[in-house]
């Protein structure tokens, strides 16, 4: 059966050319995989309820097969805080914002909680990858939600919030990762 990518990105996004989330795209895409990267609504005011209704349609068009998903940025908080099911067979959580964050950036998104047990059922593996130096979680939550699901956590020094504006457009790590999450190091 074939695999299919579902791929999230964050507040404000537009899916620019230069980001990593259309480089991905279309690397996985020329590889012959299935790739689906919708523009979510309203990306400068984003809602929750828009966000997760799009969501699970994506997520029934992923059909069946291994089903991937990776999420940058708010792009993470709604699936944390969705935690939909059925399950993905895995999920990569880029750059995941503090709380604090999405109260002042995406109130709606802050009305629900994360739920470390129904985020852990909403895949099979989930897989962080944050930055010490986010200024989107200078907190860095990050470690501490993966210890909590007991997922895999990679801290990249200096990263800042692992965007173009970073110098994360071309990121072969990531593309490794989607292709055999065994023997990606980022």
């Amino acid at each position: 059966m074939a695999r299919r990518f579902l791929i999230l990105h964050g507040i404000e996004n537009r899916r620019p050319p230069e980001h990593w989330h259309r480089w991905l795209a279309e690397r996985l895409r020329n590889q012959g995989e299935q790739v689906i990267y919708p523009q979510l609504p309203q990306p400068d005011a984003p809602r929750f309820a828009d966000w997760d209704e799009l969501l699970s349609a994506e997520l029934e068009m992923l059909g069946d097969g291994e089903r991937i998903v990776v999420c940058h940025s708010l792009g993470c908080t709604l699936w944390l805080r969705a935690a939909p099911q059925p399950a993905v067979d895995r999920v990569l959580l880029v750059a995941p914002p503090s709380r604090r964050m999405v109260v002042r950036l995406a109130p709606s998104f802050a009305a629900r909680r994360v739920d470390p047990a129904a985020a852990v059922a909403a895949a099979g593996h989930t897989t962080f990858v944050c930055s010490d130096s986010d200024p989107y979680n200078p907190e860095g939550e990050a470690p501490g939600l993966a210890e909590a699901m007991s997922a895999r956590v990679h801290v990249v020094p200096g990263g800042g919030h692992l965007s173009s504006d970073d110098g994360y457009g071309p990121w072969p790590a990531l593309e490794a990762w989607c292709l055999d999450p065994t023997s990606a190091t980022f």
